[in-house]
């Protein structure tokens, strides 16, 4: 992984290059001022597994943290190529991706001891709690200690970023039903054989008891 501190124009006396870890800068160079990184990482380094999404090749990441009063705003854009598999032919297929990255992230408290809301047992149970609770932001993160842990983000990200339903093409043509050919890259025999409608045996066996009942008369 490699990855480097950005010099913005408003930060012109601080010295050029500084080489340091992409994911885990250290919270005090983030200032009301802004710092920027950017760098190449990979899907080991994010913390991704097979089951989470496969890459292909490294993730360039470039982002501007910049602090808000006791918050840390990052913005920024993820590139790179995923492998998909298609969900109409099963075929996997690299698709390129972009996304902006716009997350905070907030400093963890510790809990309050319980002996400090034993005096006022019955505000626990308060409605308003669960109201607060449907208005948190999924885009807040929590931090502790000195530095950022940028991977578990930029991991998660990654991941909603992903597409419900990937085709390797608008137009793909999916499986027969039948044969399980891939349509994309041809037709089947399956196509010339005359479609039966699904009250086919029904009208069949229908048939079949008339005949014998004309026999009988």
């Amino acid at each position: 992984m490699t990855a480097s501190w950005g010099q913005p124009e408003w930060s012109s006396g601080a010295p050029l290059g500084i080489m340091m870890d992409l994911l885990t800068p250290t919270i005090a160079d983030v200032t009301a001022d802004g710092l920027s990184v950017a760098g190449d990482v990979t899907g080991e380094e994010l913390g991704l597994t097979e089951a989470d999404a496969a890459l292909r090749g490294s993730v360039a990441i470039g982002l501007d943290l910049r602090t808000v009063e006791q918050t840390i705003c990052v913005t920024g854009v993820v590139e790179g190529t995923a492998v998909r598999q298609c969900v109409r032919c099963l075929k996997d297929f690299d698709e390129p991706f972009a996304f902006s990255v716009r997350v905070a992230y907030e400093r963890e408290t510790k809990a309050a001891p319980p002996s400090a809301k034993r005096a006022e047992p019955a505000k626990k149970a308060a409605p308003t709690v669960e109201a607060d609770a449907d208005e948190v932001n999924d885009d807040i993160y929590h931090y502790h200690g000195d530095h950022l842990e940028l991977a578990p983000m930029l991991r998660e990200q990654l991941i909603l970023a992903a597409p419900m339903h990937p085709l390797c093409k608008e137009d793909c043509l999916g499986l027969c039903a039948r044969c399980g050919k891939n349509l994309n890259e041809g037709l089947c025999k399956c196509a010339d054989e005359p479609v039966k409608g699904p009250f086919a045996v029904l009208q069949q066996l229908r048939v079949k008891d008339k005949e014998a009942g004309g026999r009988s008369v």
